[in-house]
């Protein structure tokens, strides 16, 4: 027993107690056995009081074994010191412990002892994120995520699969405690001062991110572990071979043997083991503290998107109407600002990591190589400010390049809204030349970003070069001889760890000076005004607030320990004030004295004294422009008041609905956007249904109203405007009035006076008059006859689609299923695909399993070959040699360090992080093919390796690939409700659905944070793993060398191990980039599809230099047999259509709704399929006409305004051929001149996107302008007065006959009574030409379909309708309650004529 630990067959003194029990080695060894004697003999029935008492005697016998070792000098030196001493810190913890939590849970030994409960979140099955409960290890190894991983090969992960959150990551909670921190900051001393929103963050997160700094602490020291054990394993292996244990070199105390810690550190395979261990926990810590930072993040923008939702409720109206305060801006603060934030947080530890990596490094350097490595370490130092400077270059042109990218998107966009118009005027040139330069300048801050790029790799690369150049230089020149394979690769190792730090602080510097941008612009945002409190609505809004004031909302406190679904309710809630009694309920809504303003010093309202009758129809009415709308938002409280006050009564003041000129739209079905959040009811939804006439264009869409709409995608939009007739009888005479609704109505129609119980006029922003029709007609006689004059040119249309097949709404239905037949179709192309996978599934596990692993090898040719073959070539070529010359420098690197005394400049690879697929599958296969050279039977163990590899990244990517996808779908809906939330917003505090609004933001927001978490967690699953297998790689590599040692030099195996080393580095990121790849080359996919699909053909048959200059200088068109139609599969819309129009004539077009007059005037530009018949003008046919040329010769006035971000120049002139006086003579003619004289700039005056600075009026108004300025000798007016009131119409109908009367003009009539003065009227039906002659001569012809529409308009402008049979009287009544008798015989004579 040379060995034993308690004595000898020499020596028998140990087993003596003469000096005392104590004093007994072999007795202080065995007493550590009493406490597991304990735990294996008790039976007792409590477990925590058995563990209590064993951590106590374990803790007991190994703090006596300790002091016994000090009082006989055991100290550091000896293992077995070091062991107990590290044992007693352990068991000194594990009771602490127990301590606490007896006295949290208040056990048997208090009189009330607390009932353990598991966490309320595993008592909600629906939470499926278990990483903050599962116990340690598989918090570590994120094993809990292998049924989730695994289960993705057999069906893929849907959002039911990841469920929701637990209550500690929810948005709500971390808001919550984000806003206390943030409020906490106001004092009463200086309740203005704007709180800082860094020192919110850091009260309300700041413990995980130490909790993180510490792991990281911890990853970053195990980190200097692997050189050092590669440097023992290399000085100690051939020592090793010739020395054997000799038992003096055993320390012997109290006649016990002690094996020093020095020597056990001496054994290369006991290196080995520690070499992997150190891996191990590495990697572990370090994957700790990734995932508590991310998750930290995560929270973070949370708790960031839930603040900036619930400021946008409280949003002054005149931050977005004046343009303070853009949805771009707004959208960039959700989707750029706090992912900023969040990502900042991500490198934060980072930021005292790094001291602590360069301190050690250096003194670990100066340990292998003295003073020699201070002048390596100075060099680092010395470069570092140059690549400082060539990082903040970089972040400089990427902002740049950020800069040019918005631009451009901006401009795309905006093409995309007015892309019709852009055709029609043949301006795809101009605008295309506008992105191309923005494009351009991108391009050339892109290529400057590559450049500082790549500068900054060859920094990265070129200063461990230069260190370690320098550092073997001075040491050769110091001690005259050069550094031992042990030294030269530790210091390597060390160099690359020295410099990665100094590489990461440009990141992490680069993301703190965004993160300083992102906070700046979000406090700005936070302090922005507000629309204040909620008692516009409460009896009393006091007109004391002044312009710019800010006015803060209260929260009302929220049980933090309850579910957040149990809190909903009670979230941010406004105030309520109670409703002063002094007003009657005869009156809804009063206001007096009142002035308002948009935010500017003067006044948009002034002098403002109105009542609202309860119950009563209220109409507003004036010219554009007058402060209709304003009015309406004043009342609503969105508006700032200078003066005044607005009542409410207490009827109405909880009960509002608000439908805003301008459409809005939620992402969401037809159905939920109809009952808007309140309860569904079938009764009622289908009496507004008909009272709205929805009905026959629901059943149009493909899945009727559970169909998908949006604020962009909006079907309704094409509706015919006759049906503003049918709203009025059955939606607000019928349906409101009679349940005595109090309703207020802007209108330019005033042919609805007459239903009218109150009529406020408005003019300049002030009360013109206000009281009954009567009361008008009796008081101020001008004003009634001006009325009256403009009422007499209106013509009352009333269509009833009582006839839902294709002929009497052909057109709106071909247009609607063109588009929505491909979305069915697409839809149904999916379903089908997915019973067929599924089908497979059953069948085949393996080969659905295998098509959803595939790499999209055909999309990464795709995309590598647009570079360019030879780029591609060099780029691979020049990777190879690299590599190859990498691999080459430091295998004569470890013969020269065995072999070669002289010195020689060295060139270290030093890794790259985070490099692309390439690079790192490159790494990590010259990495293994250097380690099989060196030692062969490392192939033995590579086959199980890579089998693990395998299964390991074919796992990873196809889960990754489905929570990456569930992240991206999940992400876009948030967005979008932030962003129809912006637009929304009057409507959203009209209805007082904040609340709701909140709930969704919140819902959508904890969705998407569980996606990516959930993605996150895969990201460490993975790379746990792959670290795993690699810490495996290199035990099994060290384990080889060592094993084999003799058949190569030491510094071959310095070379092997090193190289095993960047394997753990870089093996994870292989599968990592694979994974981003099959991502990425989905859109690859989709620009290929995009790129692929067929444009229209411009260059037409003719060359444009054979179309005279001045043509069409006529005007003169003839048609022939046209048959046009939108698409091969659908059925033609005009059929056979003959017209012939004389220069100079003016035209009228008009028919039911789907007659195909609108398609009539696409026919013109061509920009519908002409398959038979042609048109004719001047004697060129148009079809052969190149489509630049065509466009730029006609005019047309659109239903719809477009105006595009700019210069009123820009949009009245964008190819900037006419002079300053030819566009004031246009405005002019638009009666639009003095008020663009009084803007600021004039000609140049900034129109904001989309002309939202403009009334919807005023924009029609500059199209007119527009369509003077292109001189055309046809203009073409396609329902142009559809959306503006009376007396826009009245000058847009003045100018044309005026400006235009010697050119051809061509109206498609949205009121019959535009067109009875024309040369020509065309009447349309199904498709085909049924009459053509003047608008008097059809009259005259009584079976006319044009007299029938002409007469049915003119018996409903009656006031009274008598229907007589045979001398009896049958029906007698208005015309609008006639007709809701539906079997009434009036009715049917409608029905019947229309």
């Amino acid at each position: 027993m040379a060995l034993s630990f308690c004595g000898s067959e020499i020596n028998i003194n140990a087993y003596s107690v003469h000096n005392g029990v104590l004093n007994n080695g072999c007795f202080v060894d065995a007493l550590n056995l009493v406490p597991h004697v304990f735990l294996l003999f008790i039976t007792f029935p409590i477990l925590f009081i058995v563990l209590f008492i064993y951590w106590v005697l374990a803790f007991i016998t190994k703090s006596i074994k300790l002091w016994k070792y000090v009082q006989f000098n055991v100290g550091p030196q000896h293992l077995r010191f070091c062991i107990t001493a590290l044992l007693v810190i352990l068991y000194g913890l594990l009771m602490a412990v127990e301590v606490n939590v007896i006295r949290v849970r208040k056990y048997v030994f208090f009189a009330n002892p607390q009932k353990v409960k598991p966490p309320e979140d595993l008592q909600d099955l629906g939470v499926r994120f278990l990483q903050p409960f599962v116990n340690l290890l598989s918090k570590a190894t994120y094993w809990w995520m292998n049924p989730l991983i695994i289960g993705a090969h057999k069906r893929p992960i849907e959002l039911k699969k990841i469920g929701k959150l637990p209550i500690a990551m929810r948005a709500l909670t971390n808001y919550l405690r984000l806003k206390d921190a943030y409020e906490d900051q106001r004092t009463a001393v200086d309740p203005d001062r704007a709180p800082s929103i860094w020192r919110s963050m850091y009260r309300a997160f700041g413990r995980p991110i130490l909790l993180s700094s510490t792991f990281r602490y911890l990853a970053d020291l195990l980190g200097f572990a692997g050189p050092l054990c590669i440097s023992g394993i290399v000085k100690y292996l051939k020592v090793e071979k010739d020395t054997t244990l000799d038992k003096d070199t055993l320390g012997t105390h109290f006649d016990v043997h002690f094996m020093s810690s020095s020597k056990l550190l001496q054994n290369t395979s006991v290196l080995a083991v520690l070499l992997f261990l150190a891996l191990i926990l590495q990697r572990t810590f370090l994957q700790a503290s990734y995932y508590v930072t991310i998750e930290t993040g995560i929270n973070l923008r949370g708790a960031l998107l839930a603040m900036i939702y619930n400021k946008i409720l409280r949003l002054s109206t005149s931050n977005m109407s004046m343009g303070e305060m853009t949805l771009g801006q707004i959208n960039n603060l959700v989707a750029i600002e706090t992912n900023q934030l969040m990502w900042f947080l991500f490198l934060c530890p980072n930021l005292w990591a790094m001291p602590v990596q360069i301190v050690m490094g250096v003194i670990l350097l100066y340990y292998l190589l003295g003073w020699s490595a201070l002048v390596g370490a100075s060099v680092i130092v010395l470069l570092a400010p140059l690549q400082y400077l060539i990082a903040t270059k970089l972040a400089d042109t990427q902002k740049v390049s950020l800069e040019h990218s918005t631009d451009r998107l901006k401009k795309t966009t905006e093409i995309l809204k007015g892309i019709k118009l852009l055709k029609l005027y043949a301006w795809e040139n101009i605008f295309c030349d506008s992105v191309e330069e923005t494009r351009g300048k991108e391009l050339t801050s892109l290529r400057t970003f590559a450049l500082y790029t790549s500068l900054s790799i060859f920094m990265n690369a070129a200063i461990p070069i230069a260190a370690v150049l320098a550092t073997f230089v001075m040491h050769h020149f110091i001690n005259e001889t050069g550094p031992t394979p042990s030294e030269a690769f530790a210091a390597l190792s060390l160099f690359h760890i020295l410099v990665t730090p100094l590489f990461l602080l440009s990141t992490v510097v680069r993301f703190a000076v965004k993160a300083l941008v992102s906070v700046q612009k979000l406090g700005e945002f936070l302090q922005s005004d507000e629309i204040g409190d909620d008692s516009w609505r409460n009896g009393d809004m006091s007109a004391s607030f002044e312009p710019g004031k800010k006015h803060l909302g209260v929260t009302k406190a929220i049980n933090r320990k309850q579910p957040m679904r149990y809190q909903m309710d009670h979230y941010e809630q406004p105030t309520r004030r109670q409703t002063r009694p002094t007003e009657t309920e005869d009156v809804a809504v009063k206001v007096s004295n009142g002035f308002f303003t948009w935010g500017s010093n003067l006044s948009t309202l002034s002098d403002i004294n109105i009542r609202i009758p309860t119950g009563q129809l209220t109409m507003v009415v004036g010219q554009v422009g007058c402060g209709k709308s304003s009015l309406l938002l004043a009342m609503l409280g969105e508006m700032q008041t200078i003066d005044g006050r607005v009542y409410w009564s207490n009827k109405n003041r909880y009960s509002v609905a608000y439908a805003a000129q301008k459409s809005w739209l939620l992402n969401a079905t037809v159905e939920e956007n109809i009952t808007f959040g309140s309860p569904f009811s079938k009764q009622r939804y289908k009496a507004v249904i008909d009272a709205c006439s929805l009905q026959p264009d629901i059943d149009l869409l493909p899945f009727g109203d559970q169909t998908d709409i949006g604020e962009r995608d909006d079907p309704f939009s094409a509706l015919d405007i006759h049906l503003s007739d049918h709203l009025m009888q059955e939606g607000i005479l019928k349906f409101l009035q009679d349940d005595k609704r109090t309703v207020v109505l802007v209108t330019h129609k005033l042919q609805y006076l007459i239903h009218a119980d109150w009529i406020i006029a408005m003019k300049d922003g002030s009360i013109l008059r206000e009281g009954t029709l009567k009361d008008i007609q009796t008081h101020d006689v001008e004003l009634y006859d001006h009325w009256k004059t403009l009422m007499n040119r209106q013509d009352q249309e009333l269509e009833k689609d009582i006839q839902q097949d294709s002929q009497t709404m052909l057109e709106r239905k071909t247009l609607r299923r063109a588009f929505y037949s491909r979305e069915a179709k697409n839809q149904i192309d999916d379903e089908d695909e997915e019973e067929e996978v599924e089908d497979e599934e059953d069948d085949d596990m393996s080969s659905t399993t295998n098509r959803r692993s595939e790499i999209p090898w055909k999309a990464c040719w795709c995309y590598m070959s647009s570079g360019g073959f030879l780029m591609c070539f060099l780029m691979v070529f020049c990777k190879l040699l690299k590599h190859s010359v990498i691999v080459a420098i430091d295998y004569w690197l470890a013969l020269w360090t065995s072999r070669k005394p002289s010195m020689i400049s060295v060139f270290q690879h030093i890794p790259p992080t985070l490099e692309s697929l390439t690079r790192s599958t490159l790494l990590c296969l010259s990495a293994i093919g250097v380690i099989s050279s060196i030692t062969p039977f490392f192939l033995v163990a590579l086959l199980p390796l890579a089998i693990t590899f395998y299964f390991i990244q074919k796992y990873f990517r196809v889960a990754s690939k489905d929570l990456q996808d569930l992240d991206d779908s999940t992400q876009l809906p948030l967005l979008c409700h932030f962003s129809e939330t912006a637009e929304g917003l009057t409507t959203i505090r009209a209805f007082r659905h904040e609340a709701r609004f909140k709930q969704r933001m919140l819902e959508l927001t904890d969705t998407n944070n569980t996606a990516y978490l959930f993605l996150s967690a895969a990201n460490r699953w993975l790379e746990v793993r792959t670290d795993y297998l690699g810490a495996v790689i290199v035990l099994t590599a060290a384990g080889a060398s060592i094993w084999s040692y003799g058949l190569q030099s030491v510094g071959l195996v310095g070379l092997g191990l090193t190289y095993a080393l960047t394997v753990t580095n870089y093996l994870n990121w292989v599968v990592r980039n694979l994974a981003d790849l099959e991502v990425q080359m989905s859109a690859v996919k989709k620009v290929n599809s995009f790129l692929s699909t067929e444009s229209e053909n411009y260059e037409g048959f003719m060359d444009g230099s054979q179309v005279p200059e001045n043509w069409p200088h006529n005007g003169e068109i003839k048609i022939h047999d046209l048959c046009v139609r939108y698409d091969p599969m659908l059925k033609p819309v005009l059929k056979h259509v003959n017209i012939y129009i004389e220069p100079g004539q003016k035209v009228g077009i008009c028919g039911r709704t789907g007659s195909g007059k609108s398609s009539l005037s696409l026919a013109f530009f061509n920009m519908v399929d002409m398959f038979e018949g042609k048109i004719v003008i001047d004697g060129i046919d148009i079809s052969k006409l190149p489509l630049q040329t065509l466009r730029s010769r006609l005019s047309i006035i659109l239903q719809d305004p477009v105006l595009f971000s700019g210069s009123i120049r820009f949009n009245l002139d964008p190819e900037r051929t006419c002079t300053d006086d030819r566009l004031w003579e246009a405005l002019e003619i638009a009666q639009l001149k003095n008020m663009v004289k009084a803007l600021p700039g004039g000609l140049d005056a900034v129109v904001t996107e989309g002309g939202e600075n403009f009334s919807v009026g005023q924009r029609q108004l500059f199209c007119l302008a527009r369509a003077f300025v292109r001189n055309s000798s046809i203009l073409i007016m396609d329902e142009a007065t559809a959306s503006i009131d009376m007396a826009t119409e009245n000058i847009l109908q003045k100018v044309v006959m005026t400006a235009f009367a010697d050119r051809t003009v061509v109206t498609i009539a949205h009121r019959v009574s535009s067109i009875l003065d024309a040369d020509k009227v065309l009447v349309f039906s199904s498709g085909i030409l049924v009459e053509n002659d003047s608008g008097p001569n059809l009259l005259t012809q009584e079976g006319s379909l044009f007299s029938v529409l002409h007469r049915v308009h003119t018996i409903l402008k009656a006031d009274v309708v008598i229907v007589m049979k045979r001398g009896n009287i049958l029906e007698y009544d208005k015309p609008e309650i006639l007709l809701e008798q539906e079997d009434g015989m009036f009715a049917s004579f409608v029905k019947a004529d229309m």
